[in-house]
């Protein structure tokens, strides 16, 4: 599934990977399904900071690039479920490394250095 956000415009992969997950909060949108299907409401209480619109924003590109899932259930009041697809599972997967490094070089106490 192609994003189609800039066909044949990226000058690498990484070009690519980072168009899809650009900015601050797609990546904790990632992270925060990677460990269950969520809610609107329980995204924006992981999300400490995010608004309304920016969630909701980034939840339809998501789903257009094929990373979320959104599953809407017949039911009064009406729910909807967020999670990962196998594509935003393994996009995840590719960013643990990242996590890695920035827990080992960014978050340990200035100390350890």
């Amino acid at each position: 599934m192609a994003t189609g956000r800039r066909p044949g415009a990226y000058v690498c992969g990484i070009d690519a990977a980072m168009d899809v997950i650009g900015g601050k909060w797609k990546v904790l949108i990632l992270w925060a399904l990677h460990v269950r299907p969520c809610r609107f409401g329980e995204l924006r209480r992981e999300l400490p900071g995010i608004t309304e619109k920016v969630l909701a924003s980034h939840l339809r590109e998501m789903e257009a690039d094929g990373l979320v899932h959104r599953e809407a259930y017949d039911e009064v009041p009406p729910r909807v479920e967020y999670s990962l697809t196998p594509r935003g599972a393994s996009l995840n997967e590719a960013l643990e490394p990242l996590g890695a490094w920035g827990k080992a070089h960014v978050l340990v106490p200035e100390r350890e250095r």
